[in-house]
């Protein structure tokens, strides 16, 4: 099983109607710079005491600014007993280069 996604591949889901949640890993300032529409925050940082925010029945997909972060969001959730979670390869970044450019860069 793999635990990453491609922006294009979040879009197609996204755009399919898949039930997916994009957790936001990032601070609060990076998110008011740059988010994807219906997407939660909780930093990284905060994500140990933040658990019970997240359903474990629902695909998790963790993003931040480049992957990095939301690569250990990942490991973190999958860790703690979460089954289904994706890295967005490239995060935020990529997916305003890769398919939404309306989305700032920063």
């Amino acid at each position: 099983m793999s635990f990453t996604i491609t922006p294009k591949e979040l879009k197609a889901r996204i755009d399919k109607g898949d039930q997916l949640v994009l957790l936001d890993v990032r601070e609060p300032w990076e998110n008011q710079l740059a988010r994807l529409d219906n997407s939660v925050l909780i930093p990284l940082g905060t994500l140990p005491q933040s658990l019970s925010k997240l359903d474990r029945e629902t695909e998790i997909i963790a993003y931040c600014h480049h992957g990095m972060r939301s690569g250990d969001a990942t490991g973190f959730l999958l860790q703690q007993g979460f089954s289904n979670v994706k890295n967005l390869i490239g995060g935020i970044d990529a997916w305003s280069i890769q398919v939404d450019g309306s989305v700032p860069r920063y």
